[in-house]
C-alpha cells in the first residue's frame, strides 16, 4: 500500500476543499476502496473521510425521501419509510453483500464501488479499467459474470450494485456538491458505459462529492428484488431483476424495470417497459416484453444463459406481482 494522508472533514465546504487535490479521495464506509487499496489498484495520496456527513434520511416538502449519502445501508433498509414506500430498495440492499459490510457501506460508496470482475483484481491480467490501454483479457477469457448489455471491445465489466438497480427501477436522483455548486444526476445517468474508457465510470467530475440520492414520491404498485445467484448469501448477481408494476382493470398502468449483473451499469429496460404499457397484464405479454428487451443482448462465450435466464426471471417477477395485486 502506497503512502497517503488522512483527515477528516468537518463539514461539506472541508470536504470539497481538501477533496480538490491532486490525488485525494473521498472515504465513506470504506468497504470497497480500502480492499482496492490493499490490492494496489487505487492509489491515493490523501484521504477524506466524509463519514459524519450527510447521514440523515428525511422527507421533503413535495414527499420525495432523500438519503444521505453518509447513511450506512443497514439503516436504509431498516428504515420504516423505506420499508413501507419503496420495499424494493430494502430487499435490494439486504440481498447484498453480508450483514458486517452493509453495517459499514455507505450509500454514496455503494454507488462507486468498482466492478468484482476478476481480471481487474489480477495484477498479471491485462485490464483496461484498471490500466487504461492494455486490453481487456475477459473478452476471450472466462466471461461467466460478465456483461450482455452495453459492453464493449474495451470491457466487458458488470456493475455489482443490488442497491443501484432498485434505485434505477425507482427513478431515483443523485445530488452531488463540487466547487461550481450542486447538481442532480439521473441515477440512470449516473453511471455511464465503458466505450473506450472503461476507467471513466461516473459522470462525477474531479473533486465532486455525492451528498445525497432523492426517491421520487407517490411509486404506485407493486415491487419486488430478485437476484439469481450461485449461493444464498454473500455472492454477487448472475442477474437481478427490479421491479414496480401497477395494473388496473386488467392494463399495465405502469411498469419499471432495471436489471443488474447484465451491464456496466444498472440496466433499466425500456424496450420491455414500452412494450408493456397500456397493453394486458398477462403471462404472454410478460414474455414477449422480455423477448424484447433482449433481443439487443450480446453474449460471450461463457454468458449465453443469461439471456434466457433474465426473460424467464422478467415474466416470472410481473406475473408474481400480478397475483399480488389482484388478492391485495
Amino acid at each position: 500500500m502506497n503512502p497517503f494522508t488522512y483527515e477528516r472533514a468537518a463539514d461539506p465546504q472541508t470536504a470539497l476543499e481538501l477533496g480538490a487535490r491532486s490525488g485525494a479521495k473521498y472515504l465513506g464506509g470504506g468497504t470497497n476502496l480500502v480492499d482496492l487499496m490493499r490490492e494496489t489498484i487505487e492509489h491515493p495520496t490523501a484521504l477524506i473521510d466524509v463519514t459524519s456527513l450527510s447521514c440523515e434520511i428525511e422527507e421533503t416538502g413535495d414527499g420525495c425521501l432523500r438519503i444521505g449519502a453518509g447513511v450506512r445501508n443497514t439503516a436504509v433498509a431498516a428504515d420504516r419509510r423505506v420499508r413501507e414506500r419503496y420495499p424494493m430498495l430494502s430487499e435490494a440492499i439486504l440481498a447484498g453483500a453480508s450483514a458486517q459490510i452493509r453495517n459499514m457501506a455507505t450509500v454514496g460508496g455503494n454507488l462507486l464501488q468498482r466492478t468484482r470482475c476478476g481480471y481487474f483484481y489480477d495484477d498479471a491480467a491485462h485490464c483496461n479499467k484498471r490500466e487504461p490501454g492494455t486490453g481487456c483479457d475477459a473478452v476471450d477469457g472466462f466471461n461467466r459474470m460478465h456483461a450482455i448489455f452495453g459492453a464493449s471491445a474495451a470491457c466487458v465489466a458488470t456493475h455489482p450494485s443490488d442497491m443501484a438497480v432498485a434505485l434505477a427501477a425507482l427513478d431515483a436522483r443523485v445530488t452531488v456538491d463540487g466547487r461550481n455548486g450542486s447538481r442532480d444526476i439521473p441515477l440512470v445517468d449516473f453511471h455511464v458505459l465503458p466505450g473506450e474508457t472503461p476507467h471513466i465510470e461516473t459522470m462525477l467530475e474531479a473533486g465532486e462529492l455525492i451528498t445525497a440520492v432523492t426517491l421520487p414520491a407517490g411509486i404506485a404498485g407493486r415491487s419486488c428484488y430478485r437476484k439469481v445467484r450461485d449461493r444464498a448469501s454473500y455472492a454477487f448477481a448472475l442477474l437481478s431483476v427490479a421491479a414496480v408494476l401497477e395494473v388496473r382493470d386488467g392494463l399495465v398502468d405502469d411498469v419499471r424495470i432495471a436489471l443488474g449483473g447484465v451491464a456496466h451499469k444498472p440496466w433499466r429496460a425500456n424496450a420491455a417497459e414500452a412494450a408493456l404499457k397500456g397493453g394486458p397484464a398477462t403471462e404472454a405479454a410478460f414474455h414477449a416484453a422480455a423477448q424484447a428487451e433482449f433481443a439487443s443482448a450480446r453474449s460471450l462465450r461463457d454468458n449465453a444463459f443469461k439471456i434466457e435466464l433474465g426473460r424467464r426471471v422478467i415474466t416470472d417477477t410481473l406475473v408474481k406481482l400480478t397475483a399480488l395485486q389482484e388478492i391485495r
